[in-house]
């Protein structure tokens, strides 16, 4: 199913204020509904390395992934749709790889990356995430981060040691409890939302909600959401406008209509052609 026109898309990466590279990767499939956001860290250009390895093995194996499978079939063990299940895989593969990487290269050691991607199908996005980096979604004039960060400030916030509004002031945001590359296996936290017309959706680095409220992202998508393209660049100076201290990369999807799977016999024979 091609996605064009049905869903709108638009994606930003920026160097910043401070860093000297950009250790942030993006990369997109607008057919498929698929967006891919990694940050990397790590020494010299390695968190670069990982993050690009992050965006373009998940990216091919999902579009692999998304022409194989029946988005509408369920698997049985899991529960989740198959495509939040080829979006889960190539992370874990992912990992494998840019683990393998580090442990090959020296230039690579300790090298990683977090990773936040999303794929639309059949009225639903599957998001699939690992560390800090976000994925938002704005509906009805209301903004939900819909992803849950994996880093000790967010365990902290669970525990009750912060409120969510204490955490949002802390300076020790950016230690990450999960990341990719850092272990030979990894737990990929993967979500499945329905998905109505008029909803905007968010995934972005670190670099830009370390720098931008949580308020101030919900105004600018509120009042240039006529462009994506606007929305996207004045994010990016807002971060940039506030010190610019890391890597900001944003990725943005407005639905316009609805897109639901071909189901049934029909679906069938035209799979059956293709095969």
């Amino acid at each position: 199913m091609n996605l064009r026109g049905k869903i709108d898309f638009a994606e930003f990466t920026d160097t910043g204020r401070v860093r000297e590279h950009n250790e942030d990767a993006i990369g997109s499939t607008p057919d498929i509904g698929l967006m891919v956001l990694a940050d990397g860290m790590g020494g010299y250009n390695a968190g670069e390395v990982a993050s690009g390895i992050a965006v373009q093995i998940v990216t091919e194996l999902a579009t692999i992934g998304a022409s194989r499978e029946e988005s509408d079939e369920i698997d049985p063990h899991s529960g989740l749709m198959r495509q939040s299940i080829v979006l889960r895989d190539a992370v874990y593969r992912a990992n494998k790889i840019i683990f393998q990487t580090a442990q090959s290269q020296t230039h690579c050691e300790g090298m990683g990356t977090t990773i936040v991607a999303c794929m639309f199908c059949d009225n639903k996005v599957s998001i699939a995430h690992v560390g800090d980096s976000r994925a938002y979604r704005l509906r009805g004039g209301e903004l939900e981060q819909i992803s849950m960060d994996h880093s000790l400030l967010q365990e902290l916030v669970d525990r009750g040691f912060y409120s969510e509004e204490e955490a949002q002031r802390s300076t020790n945001r950016n230690y990450v409890t999960r990341a990719l590359g850092v272990e030979p296996t990894v737990e990929v936290e993967v979500h499945e939302h329905d998905v109505l017309p008029d909803d905007f959706f968010l995934l972005c680095s670190d670099g830009l909600s370390d720098m931008v409220e949580d308020d101030d992202i919900h105004l600018t998508i509120s009042t240039f959401n006529a462009s994506l393209e606007v929305v996207g660049q004045q994010l990016v100076d807002l971060a940039n406008d506030h010190g610019g201290r890391d890597n900001i990369s944003v990725m943005l999807a407005k639905v316009n209509e609805p897109f639901p799977a071909k189901k049934g016999f029909l679906a069938k024979i035209a799979k059956w052609f293709r095969s």
